[in-house]
């Protein structure tokens, strides 16, 4: 019989779930749907991909979250954005979310508000001249960044990209880079990285 206590605390109130949700609670749902569709075993996607069957069994499966580096290959196996594996959620404008962090004129709005693993950004960067520093970085890591709106300036090591609305980059940030606004306009980007990479988008002017 439950004592008043226990009435009062049921033992799945102990547990609260998670307001927020996982981002990427879905991921494995739609990775064996998409593989399933095409016809490929594990054993062949994990051919294609260089991840072993065992861990694509357990991304599919929901036991492992998956990384940028797992679903960068796994996206272009299946021949579908990266924004369409992690069901990304729509952006919006940026004062509609509460804790937008801002630094020396960029934006970074969060939209995994979740510790570790993957996280999906809104940036805005401020207009061409105005950004805190031009320094190249490097850092751990894999980057992807969609265009939303303007126009951006992409450094790369030692090339130059200009990126508008609806193109998309994706590269290892062990290279020397620098994204900014190429013009006298606001870019707007969905970008995803992992913690270093918001480190060093956050990092002091100069840094």
């Amino acid at each position: 019989m439950d004592t008043p206590a226990d009435a009062a605390h049921p033992a799945d109130s102990a547990h609260p779930a998670d307001p927020t949700g996982d981002v990427l609670a879905g991921v494995g749902t739609r990775l064996r749907a998409l593989r399933q569709a095409r016809g490929a075993t594990l054993a062949a996607l994990a051919a294609e991909t260089g991840l072993t069957a065992s861990t694509l069994s357990r991304l599919e499966n929901g036991k492992l979250h998956p990384t940028l580096e797992q679903l960068l290959p796994l996206a272009r196996a299946h021949g579908v954005p990266l924004d369409d594996l992690v069901a990304a959620p729509p952006t919006g404008d940026p004062r509609v979310h509460l804790r937008p962090v801002r630094r020396s004129g960029l934006v970074m709005v969060p939209l995994t508000p979740r510790a570790g693993g993957i996280q999906a950004y809104k940036v805005i960067y401020p207009p061409a001249g105005r950004a805190p520093t031009r320094n190249l970085q490097t850092h751990e890591g894999y980057e992807w960044f969609y265009v939303l709106d303007g126009h951006v300036r992409f450094i790369l090591g030692e090339r130059e990209f200009s990126l508008g609305a609806g193109e998309a980059a994706e590269f290892d940030t062990r290279v020397p880079h620098w994204i900014g606004s190429a013009d006298s306009r606001p870019a707007e980007l969905l970008a995803l990285f992992g913690a270093q990479g918001e480190r060093a988008h956050l990092a002091p002017a100069g840094h």
